[in-house]
């Protein structure tokens, strides 16, 4: 069969408007063909050789016609001043490819550059207490002068600081958002979205105009986690969505760090019952320097870092 004629982005957005293939459905595609988007061309035959790809994702991508819908999606994004970054691209994250379940694209204000791959994550409670606020900005600075990539999810609390230590400092910065890419949530972050698209990247796997609606963050994580070496959590309740990306941080084979609080205050539990469970108790950035030295050595042997 010959492929779509449609532009190479809207095949990409494409694949995610089809019924049950998700993005471990869309990780067995890539496996699969050279380009993914060859599987919307792709005969009845052809896609049943595909292991443990459903019946549905086959019928969905033989019957897909909603190019359309697709097409205006592609226009939205250019208007909005924002790329579409497919899996098939040299700027796609290289640590988010290895992940189980990769989205076939991201949605990026800014750029996304071969540096950023030496990133760590530093994540918190959105009601930070001083204590945390300080030591989060500790860290980000330390570790955006060493030149490390900070990743966090530009939400209020830790995420923030996170984002605005590491830009203070001179450094790049990446946020995740559980939202389109096209506007800055919460509100309030408005010129620190700005900040970070000019020195960084504001992401998303959301269309253009998602809101950001709970049940979005969850999935937003496993990008959080996947983007970065290490994900350090600063301040945490029992009950945070920091825990839940430490734990994907965890199956994706990344390192998880955590700060110790105050004993008996809710921030600190969180990060207080990961250093139960294991994780690298941080109180500097050489703590974290010391766990991750392994995977910044170079092939010839020599240590990838800057100074």
């Amino acid at each position: 069969m010959s492929r779509p004629n449609h532009s190479e982005h809207a095949q990409w957005l494409a694949l995610t408007r089809i019924k049950g293939l998700g993005c471990i459905s869309f990780k067995k595609l890539a496996s699969h063909f050279a380009d993914p988007t060859e599987s919307l061309s792709a005969t009845a035959a052809e896609l049943s050789e595909i292991e443990g790809l459903d019946r549905d994702v086959i019928e969905g991508l033989l019957a897909f016609t909603q190019w359309d819908e697709v097409e205006r999606e592609v226009r939205r994004a250019d208007q909005a001043g924002v790329k579409i970054i497919p899996f098939s691209s040299t700027t796609y994250p290289t640590r988010l490819r290895t992940i189980a379940d990769p989205p076939p694209y991201l949605y990026i204000k800014g750029e996304i550059r071969a540096e950023d791959d030496r990133a760590v994550a530093v994540i918190g409670t959105r009601s930070a207490s001083h204590y945390g606020r300080r030591v989060a900005g500790d860290l980000c600075r330390g570790l955006a002068s060493l030149g490390f990539t900070v990743i966090s999810g530009m939400a209020r609390g830790i995420d923030g600081v996170a984002h605005d230590e590491a830009l203070n400092a001179g450094g790049r910065t990446i946020a995740v958002l559980g939202s389109g890419v096209d506007r800055a949530y919460p509100p309030e972050h408005q010129n620190l979205y700005h900040r970070i698209s000019q020195n960084g990247a504001v992401i998303s796997e959301l269309p253009i105009g998602a809101r950001p609606l709970a049940f979005n963050f969850p999935a937003r994580n496993r990008l959080i986690s996947g983007l970065a070496i290490g994900v350090v959590v600063v301040e945490a309740t029992e009950k945070s969505g920091s825990l839940i990306t430490a734990a994907l941080a965890v199956e994706q084979g990344r390192e998880v760090f955590a700060v110790p609080g105050e004993v008996g205050s809710s921030r600190s539990r969180g990060a207080h019952r990961l250093i139960r469970q294991g994780a690298k108790l941080v109180e500097t950035v050489e703590d974290i320097l010391e766990e991750i030295a392994p995977q910044l050595i170079a092939p010839n042997g020599r240590a990838a870092m800057s100074s």
